[in-house]
């Protein structure tokens, strides 16, 4: 009879290795902070000094919001969407 109670060790499903570091958090882990729906001015006050990760770079969300025309964030999605619009989309740069 076999051991079932034991749990098997198993592989990480992305294997991590060494390589050049990352600045900023990803912008899902800032939205996923929030709950929605939120005004732009919330959203500043409570993520508003976070570095954000972009194709150009980190930077700061209240920079990023500062070109951002809507003042109100229904749902997440309208956040990530609108601040994809700025910044972009695509890969980001690691630091050298």
């Amino acid at each position: 009879m076999a051991d079932d109670d034991e749990p098997e060790e198993e592989e990480p499903a992305v294997e991590l290795g060494e390589g050049p570091a990352v600045e900023g958090a990803p912008l899902a882990r800032v939205a996923s902070r929030l709950t929605w729906p939120q005004e732009k001015s919330t959203v500043l006050d409570k993520e508003g000094d976070a570095t954000i990760r972009t194709p150009d770079g980190p930077h700061e969300l209240s920079d990023v919001l500062s070109d951002v025309d809507i003042t109100y964030f229904d749902r997440r999605q309208t956040f990530v969407s609108a601040v994809e619009d700025v910044i972009g989309r695509g890969p980001v740069q690691a630091a050298e």
